[in-house]
């Protein structure tokens, strides 16, 4: 079964549509074309970086905000001289270009100072997801081995619960960063603050040495690939050239505007969508530790807040507030970001007089960005790179091949995988990992020897160059905006001691953004004697939250492909529903410590979204 449905001509975007929008940009033009060309140069003059970039704004903007936030404010020469402490200090200890350093912070302006000290001196920071513990945790911390790892109090628990399974070398330390608390740094950590206190507070000579192609950040995703988190690597390059395309070409970014980012760094949505926007004119950035629907609003005034950094589930809970006589007043004129869906897209412009939704489709791995740039509604926008849609079988989980061996191009209206070709202009970078790199490149596509990007994704083409997200295809699906690794959370089910063998996979949700965890289990007892209890607690001790399956069925049996593969699509299309499937149906409900049979009426109130998953 191919995914090539069509849509009605209501969905495509119109020649009018396209070219009203685009005359509309006519008055920026020259400016636009001056940065393309900025940017088409960094790699020929080989310069500019992060720490060059953060010089230069703290000496044009001194005293305008660079961070907002609880926990501190500061302009941009005070951002810039805690930055250098922070580097003159870790010089001192030896770090040269090349290491790696750990960081493993909550957002706070501390994390800011880090990673961009790191950047100066050329560390490649490892951002460690806060949510990750146990396998998780110890798979991210060892996969690139770090010289120094910098563990915030906020999450020092975590730390110490499987610190003594990271087998560390005698050349490798562990910094501790005070919080809010008082807490000393406890035994074997350095304590970072007060290390710093006393460094100077000057540009290193560092900063001159980083090449625009060098390696800033690891940011671990599980792709569309499953299995653990791998290391997909960010460049100089990319931020300096999303700090001129997305901040100066798409947002448009002035001294007076403030990005609110109160997504975590370790996504590359806020480490290098959001962020670099405010550089190149002194903008300001504010940040929250964990988004807050009831306090959005209130940090939007409080910050007098202009740009904002979303993911569709975050616009879908504003959208799920009450209504307020003061929803249309607030300073938000626009926002970038992704996976809104477009039945609310119109309805959250309006509610809250948000003038430009500038949607983007990206991964951390990725060699495509697309982007909304002429604000049109419904559509991640258009892309700068050569890539295709192609024609892709869904019940073989494979794309679909001609007779003679090629792929085929979808048509307009149709629904495809989208792939990115890879040449000397548009290289895909990919995964620390050789192997990992690999396993996302597909060669031989239209002709013999071309190499694609496999971006995992069913895209629809909408006309113009522009696209709509359908869906990921494979073993990883997407859930309050994490990337959930089918295989990692199948490890953790299958070491349970009642079980014989499960099959996770994302079932769609009413009324919600990406698809929730389920999980198809043959126990190896009876029903009766299955332990309920003690699966929940297995699964919340192994897995962040965002990966603990919602919901459970227990078969006794699971159908396989000849080569022994479980199939997934019919699961994915019974989803939850009792009266669909035959087998005994579970739900882990919001605030619940166990599985509990699904009723129908629970299944009716999943439906009208009465809980809060």
């Amino acid at each position: 079964m191919e995914a090539n449905s069509k849509v009605s001509k209501d969905d495509l975007i119109t020649r009018t549509q396209y070219w009203q929008k685009r005359l509309s940009l006519l008055w920026r033009l020259p400016g636009i074309i001056k940065t393309i060309k900025h940017i088409g140069n960094i790699a020929i003059e080989n310069r500019e970086s992060w720490g060059s970039m953060l010089e230069e704004t703290a000496d044009r903007f001194p005293d305008n905000a660079a961070i907002k936030s609880d926990d501190g404010q500061y302009t941009w020469k005070e951002y810039n001289q805690a930055t250098n402490r922070y580097a003159h200090y870790f010089i001192s200890q030896g770090l040269v270009k090349g290491d790696t350093a750990a960081v493993f912070l909550e957002n706070r302006p501390e994390l800011l100072m880090v990673y961009s000290a790191m950047a100066k001196i050329g560390v490649v920071n490892a951002m460690i997801n806060t949510n990750l513990h146990r396998d998780s945790l110890v798979h991210c911390l060892t996969l690139n081995p770090a010289k120094v790892m910098i563990v915030g109090e906020e999450v020092l628990d975590a730390f110490e619960e499987i610190k003594g399974n990271l087998r560390l070398g005698a050349g490798q330390q562990i910094y501790f960063l005070q919080d809010k608390g008082q807490a000393a740094a406890p035994d074997g950590y350095v304590d970072l603050k007060g290390a710093v206190e006393q460094m100077e507070p000057v540009n290193p000579v560092t900063t001159a040495d980083i090449k625009p192609a060098d390696p800033i950040a690891y940011v671990f995703t599980s792709g569309t690939t499953g299995g653990m988190p791998k290391a997909a690597v960010i460049i100089h390059k990319r931020l300096v050239s999303g700090a001129y395309y997305n901040g100066k070409i798409v947002l448009d970014m002035k001294p007076t505007d403030t990005m609110y980012v109160p997504l975590p760094f370790f996504h590359t949505n806020a480490l290098a969508l959001s962020w670099p926007t405010v550089f190149l004119n002194g903008s300001a950035l504010a940040i929250r530790r964990k988004f807050s629907v009831s306090r959005f609003w209130d940090d939007v005034r409080r910050y007098n807040v202009t740009a904002w950094c979303y993911i569709g589930e975050l616009c879908r809970y504003l959208m799920n507030q009450s209504d307020r006589p003061d929803d249309h007043s607030n300073s938000l004129t626009k926002i970038i970001g992704n996976g809104l869906r477009p039945d609310i897209w119109r309805k959250l412009k309006n509610r809250f007089g948000i003038k430009k939704v500038f949607e983007i489709y990206g991964a951390a791995e990725s060699n495509l960005y697309f982007v909304n740039m002429l604000n049109l509604d419904c559509t991640q926008g258009f892309c700068n790179v050569p890539f295709t849609i192609v024609k892709y079988d869904v019940e073989e989980d494979e794309p679909f091949k001609g007779s003679d061996g090629f792929m085929q191009r979808v048509g307009l209206g149709e629904t495809g995988l989208l792939l990115g070709e890879i040449s000397e202009d548009n290289p895909f970078v990919g995964y620390s990992s050789r192997k990992a790199t690999d396993s996302k490149i597909i060669r031989d596509v239209f002709t013999g020897g071309d190499a694609w990007f496999n971006t995992g994704d069913l895209i629809r083409d909408i006309g113009y160059g522009h696209i709509q997200f359908v869906d990921r295809t494979g073993d990883t699906f997407r859930w309050k905006g994490e990337n959930v690794s089918t295989t990692e959370v199948e490890k953790v089910a299958n070491s349970f001691n009642q079980v014989s063998l499960s099959a996770v996979y994302g079932v769609a949700m009413p009324g919600g953004d990406g698809r929730a965890g389920m999980v198809a289990i043959i126990p190896e007892c009876d029903v009766e004697a299955f332990d309920f209890d003690g699966l929940a607690a297995h699964f919340q001790r192994a897995l962040p939250a965002y990966a603990v399956p919602k919901f459970m069925r227990l078969n006794t049996e699971l159908a396989c492909t000849p080569t022994h593969k479980i199939k997934k699509v019919d699961l994915k299309k019974e989803g939850f529903d009792p009266d669909i499937v035959a087998d005994a149906i579970y739900v882990l409900l919001p605030g619940e410590s166990t599985y509990t049979p699904v009723t129908v009426d629970i299944q009716a109130a999943i439906q009208a979204g009465k809980y809060r998953f």
